[in-house]
């Protein structure tokens, strides 16, 4: 069995017992603990074999529990532009957070 959930503008194709590496998840406005659960209950579509269930937009219902396992961040992105004969170069960059969840349940309507 597997859905699909919308999370701060993404979309991630989800099974029970996936790993899943979110954007940070945050708990008013502090990082969520670790080992809180989680519940994500914008299912677009949820399937089992050839059999497919489609929101529109979302399925009423329908909920994807997880357990968030680690909170942290990325490693680091630099991007650096260059106009060659100039003078100019700029150099910046950022660590993405992120919160990796592990998916224990799937619940159909």
């Amino acid at each position: 069995m597997f859905a699909v959930i919308d999370t701060l503008g993404r979309q991630y194709k989800v099974s029970v017992g996936d790993r899943v590496k979110f954007d940070r998840i945050n708990n008013k406005g502090e990082a969520a603990a670790e080992g809180t659960q989680v519940t994500f209950s914008n299912v677009l579509l949820v399937g089992e074999g050839d059999t497919f269930t489609i929101g529109a937009p979302t399925i009423s219902g329908a909920k994807v529990l997880g357990k968030i396992l680690e909170q942290g961040k990325e490693k680091k992105v630099i991007a650096f532009k260059k106009k060659r004969r100039k003078g100019y170069s700029r150099k910046v960059g950022h660590r993405r957070e992120y919160t990796l969840v592990q998916i224990e349940q799937i619940k159909a309507a």
